[in-house]
């Protein structure tokens, strides 16, 4: 396997899970093709890329058949970026740092309670690691 190509996410919140995905991760919509349109969705490119592919369900809290995604994860350059857009709006979010690895992952929800996970690596990581503060109980998180 060389990438994966891209994610699909079955969700009730159709409008609101596009949009997230639009304002927080800088996706744009693109085309789908004509054989699909019948079904409700949006299809969210990266460049040239079609990488987040949205289904739309008739009910929220519907349950699908089949297994459903765990999470997804995007690796962005972007740390101090992505987190001004969390804080403006307000998203809820957790972090983990992983200095191990090097590596710095920042998990949040769709619309829809899709877990989205955020992994930044090299200068990234660095400056999550550097922008983390102690709590009076040990644990860190971002300033």
């Amino acid at each position: 396997m060389t990438c994966l190509d891209h994610v699909t996410l079955r969700t009730a919140h159709l409008g609101a899970t596009r949009q997230f995905f639009i304002e927080i991760f800088g996706l744009r919509e693109g085309i789908r093709p004509p054989e699909i349109r019948r079904i409700p969705g949006h299809w969210l490119y990266e460049g040239d890329e079609p990488i987040v592919h949205l289904i739309g369900t008739a009910t929220p809290g519907g349950r699908f058949d089949g297994d459903m995604i765990d999470h997804i994860a995007f690796r962005l350059d972007d740390y101090d970026g992505f987190m001004g857009k969390l804080r403006a709006r307000g998203l809820p979010h957790s972090c983990m740092s992983l200095k191990g690895l090097g590596e710095h992952r920042v998990f949040l929800h769709a619309p829809g309670r899709q877990l989205i996970e955020v992994v930044f690596r090299g200068d990234a990581a660095q400056r999550a690691f550097a922008a983390q503060v102690r709590r009076s109980d040990g644990q860190l998180f971002p300033a």
